[in-house]
């Protein structure tokens, strides 16, 4: 009973030129790109794998009150709704963010205060 780290999330000014430098860096490809200009890259087979993927998240100068990566965890074997169950069992407390509640994730501080989202659970491909 775990999670793993399936996102790495950094804010960042240029999307696009950070992505193109870590998928030369890591072997990763893009995977996709939203709306927002967040790009994603991964390994070449996809998403589901052993390794995050990293998305790289538009902003127009560095939060100095806010570190610039969180983490993403994804449940391995149960549910999103067990996940957040077992998860604030053992310490982890709802953050607010400014979410509007239609999120399909949970924000989430560890005992420290480090926010943290679970995801819904990613199905492995085929």
């Amino acid at each position: 009973m775990a999670c793993r780290i399936s996102e790495l999330v950094l804010e960042c000014r240029d999307p696009e030129l950070l992505a193109r430098f870590w998928c030369e860096v890591l072997n990763f490809v893009v995977l996709g790109r939203e709306d927002d200009g967040s790009v994603e890259i991964g390994p070449r087979d996809g998403f589901g794998g052993a390794q995050p993927t990293i998305v790289f998240s538009p902003h127009d100068e560095p939060v100095k009150a806010k570190p610039r990566l969180h983490i993403d965890v994804n449940a391995t074997d149960r549910d999103q709704d067990a996940e957040l169950e077992r998860l604030l069992a053992i310490g982890a407390r709802p953050a607010d963010v400014g979410q509007t509640g239609e999120e399909s994730w949970h924000v989430l501080a560890d005992p420290e205060g480090n926010e943290f989202c679970l995801l819904r659970r990613r199905l492995d491909p085929l």
